[in-house]
């Protein structure tokens, strides 16, 4: 049922909001004149129905594909094939240039005006309909609130400084040029949002599907950790931890079961957020990762150092995360995406595995890293140990960490989040985050991985690039620099 809601709901939205397709429009937003404000915010089940939409813009395929790309190209876990785009080769080899369509950001405009768009219109539905309640209001405004947030959270992260728009889109006429904000400006917007989603948002829809698929209180908590931690705001990302971690709502899938309950049913115990592709709306990755026209395999070498193996017995005794779940040894299938069971892949009209953005180990992983600079290393590898013991990692992968040293816990924590989040989209993310701490204190996080990876001809000048923070953030479009003569290109592809 609820998939099918979202699926009507979805063609509700883009009716309301207007065509998104041309291009040389600013941040490519283009809601249809008068029917925003005059022809639909009547009913709270209008009102409903717009924000399920949201969710729905979400199964977008470039989105999701970006946040796949973004999250993984420039890290070690993944290798281009033949059919890689050169647009993201040219990543892979540190030539980011503005033309490149990696470095467009539309897709994630566009979710942000539909939540602006709700923010904004929302709260005239009350004066049409007198059933609706200020709590049944802020409940939706928190969900468009916490998913504006997230989406801001990617544009700070991909792109550091960019343009804060607040506003609805109504029509052309009414988008707005804007200069970039600065990162501590897009920061405090984010928390903002999910201080005010926390308070609003439900704990609860009544059903699995909508509370895996919805944006929760605890999901809520697990975007602040995120956040929090990475402004290194460390208690504030423990408290957000443990309000998930007590909630008592939450929990790891055992081993043996963990590649099917997790990621090929989804919506698991252990998960508090999934974008829910489902048959009417398929995910991209079987094209993506199989077939002779794959884009991307695991790569053997980080995947071999990673997990481990067994000596005596490689093929019964391994890590639940490792070949044949996370990745195929054999051919280097990117198989968390694809895979059925631990030998057959999925069919092509069965690629609607879910895309996972928050679990409950990552909760645990979390806390651990903002436990390990707040001088709680034993604290932060206690829970490193939990989620080993339920992957059975390897004693090979194990790592001797002093926990009175942050650097030495922040590093066994870097791998145990690469084995457990592979190809998940965060490998990036995380080594930035890392590397960046105090003022780019360790950058060697993010040079190390880059000496690792890079092509023999380009590695010194590859080195030199990420040597320079600027570099870490993707350019602004020139397409984006043409419609909005505010916007400054960044810095370092001036």
């Amino acid at each position: 049922m609820m998939k099918n809601i979202k699926f009507k709901a979805a063609l509700i939205l883009f009716v309301i909001l207007g065509s998104t397709t041309s291009c040389n429009k600013w941040l490519e937003l283009k809601p249809q004149d008068g029917l925003v404000r005059e022809d639909f915010w009547q009913t709270k089940e209008q009102l409903e129905s717009t924000v399920i939409g949201v969710y729905s813009s979400l199964l977008d395929n470039e989105l999701v594909t970006n946040m796949f790309l973004w999250g993984e190209l420039r890290a070690d876990m993944i290798m281009p094939t033949p059919a890689t785009r050169i647009e993201e080769v040219n990543i892979t080899n540190g030539e980011i240039l503005p033309t490149n369509p990696l470095a467009r950001w539309g897709s994630i405009y566009r979710t942000i005006n539909y939540c602006n768009t709700i923010i904004q219109f929302g709260p005239t539905v009350m004066e049409s309909d007198k059933t609706l309640t200020q709590g049944q209001l802020n409940a939706y405004l928190a969900e468009a609130r916490a998913l504006r947030a997230f989406m801001y959270f990617y544009l700070l992260r991909v792109w550091g400084e960019v343009p804060l728009q607040l506003k609805a889109s109504s029509s052309d006429s009414q988008v707005e040029q804007l200069p970039k904000s600065s990162k501590e400006e897009v920061y405090n917007q984010i928390v903002n949002d999910l201080t005010f989603a926390e308070t609003n948002a439900l704990v609860t829809y009544g059903n699995v599907a909508s509370n895996k698929g919805r944006v929760t209180k605890y999901t809520v908590n697990a975007m602040q950790a995120d956040v929090y931690l990475w402004g290194e705001e460390y208690d504030k990302c423990i408290a957000a931890c443990d309000k998930i971690i007590t909630s008592n709502n939450f929990g790891l899938v055992t081993q043996g079961t963990w590649f099917n309950t997790v990621f090929r049913q989804g919506n698991s115990n252990e998960s508090i957020f999934e974008f829910q592709f489902h048959r009417q709306a398929t995910n991209p990755w079987f094209n993506f990762f199989t077939g002779s026209a794959r884009r991307y395999t695991a790569n053997p070498l980080t995947m071999l150092n990673l997990y481990g193996l067994d000596a005596l017995d490689p093929v019964n005794t391994k890590d639940a995360r490792a070949d044949g779940y996370s990745f195929k040894s054999s051919d280097g299938t990117v198989w968390k995406h694809v895979g059925a069971n631990e030998t057959e892949s999925l069919k092509q009209e069965d690629s609607f595995r879910h895309w996972f953005v928050y679990r409950y180990a990552d909760i645990l992983l979390l806390k651990a890293e903002a436990l390990a600079w707040t001088n709680r290393g034993q604290d932060a590898l206690d829970l490193i140990e939990i989620i080993r013991t339920r992957a059975g990692a390897l004693p090979e992968s194990a790592m001797s960490a002093d926990p009175g040293q942050p650097l030495e816990v922040t590093e066994y924590i870097l791998q145990e989040r690469a084995r457990e989040f592979a190809f998940e989209g965060k490998r990036w993310f995380d080594l930035l985050r890392n590397a960046k701490r105090n003022n780019y204190e360790n950058i060697g996080i993010i040079t190390d991985v880059i000496n690792e990876i890079a092509p023999a001809n380009r590695k010194i000048l590859m080195i030199g690039k990420y040597s320079d923070p600027r570099f870490h953030y993707m350019p602004i479009h020139v397409d984006e620099l043409q419609a909005d003569k505010l916007l400054d290109q960044n810095p370092f592809y001036k």
